[in-house]
């Protein structure tokens, strides 16, 4: 895949980060991903209690538009490029920013986090199974960073009252990609180099194409799926030895397989919370679609690169 030239990236995700304090959490459906937040005490934060809703619970729909009115204001004051916030996106933890300056638009996503000093909820119980890849250390240390909670809609709310939030691990997910060899010196500048970076790079720019190929039949499918099938892969494959950089044409056939495979059984499980699977049932004419696309571009030669 020398000759693939992967897109600039014109997408960012900025997350703007709120330390709270004292909060309790409870599950707001089985995925053990979304709950709802509030006070066990009148927070030292008194400016949050306006953003309490009638039931006591913090409110990520107010919260998330107090902080698009303030964006909107500041935005008017920048003189040098022209910026503009988007139309509100259904369901959106985002609220995206479009920043006009040849030669490309660039967009970036703001995305509201509540950070919380406490221990990961239960749900996150059997997930992070790192150890036989990046070792019980690792494991111990991430379970002692804070937690994220992102404001997001849970759409299987009976009444969508939009005061959910959704545990996010993008840190922690962060942290593997970059720190992802089972030795400590995989890819340091005198250690041996691996593919891990250039399979994941592979299968978002092989599901982004499909999706501008396919929008309407692939639009639920994003980033995130092959981000947790390659995570997986990482830990099927948990040795250095099984990522040579020589061996990049290979392990991207053996993650987008592995991918397939959960298509066709409608069924990826979230890498930190075991009972959440990202692919929901009623989606599975659309998984099928999507594993019918990878298997044909995977039986003959990739067309979708060639275009």
């Amino acid at each position: 895949f020398s000759y693939l030239q992967i897109s600039e990236p014109n997408e960012f995700d900025i997350m703007l980060v709120m330390p709270v304090e004292r909060i309790q959490l409870e599950e707001s459906d089985d995925t053990g991903a979304f709950y709802y937040v509030s006070f066990k005490r009148s927070p030292k934060e008194k400016g949050l209690l306006k953003f309490v809703d009638e039931d006591g619970k913090l409110s990520a729909f107010k919260m998330l538009q107090a902080l698009r009115e303030i964006i909107k204001q500041e935005v008017k004051h920048i003189k040098d490029v022209e910026v503009t916030v988007a139309r509100k996106k259904v369901g959106s933890p985002a609220i995206t920013l479009q920043i006009k300056n040849p030669p490309s638009e660039i967009s970036v996503d703001i995305i509201l986090t509540l950070e919380v000093q406490r221990s990961w909820p239960l749900s996150t119980q059997g997930g992070l199974k790192i150890e036989q890849w990046l070792g019980t250390k690792v494991k111990r240390e991430m379970k002692l960073k804070p937690l994220y909670l992102v404001a997001k809609q849970n759409k299987r709310e009976k009444v969508l009252r939009g005061n959910t939030w959704r545990l996010s691990f993008s840190h922690i997910e962060k942290y593997m990609i970059k720190n992802h060899g089972n030795s400590k010196t995989c890819c340091e500048s005198d250690g041996p180099k691996c593919c891990r970076k250039g399979c994941l790079k592979l299968l978002k720019y092989l599901l982004e194409q499909l999706k501008m190929k396919h929008p309407k039949e692939l639009e639920k499918f994003c980033s995130y799926h092959v981000k947790t099938a390659f995570l997986h892969s990482c830990v099927t494959w948990p040795d250095d030895s099984d990522w040579h950089l020589g061996d990049l044409d290979h392990c991207f056939q053996q993650c987008l397989r592995f991918f397939v495979d959960c298509l066709q059984k409608s069924q990826l499980t979230h890498f930190f919370i075991p009972q959440y699977n990202l692919l929901s049932l009623e989606d599975k004419a659309r998984h099928h679609f999507l594993s019918r696309k990878i298997s044909h571009e995977l039986n003959n030669g990739f067309p979708v690169f060639h275009k």
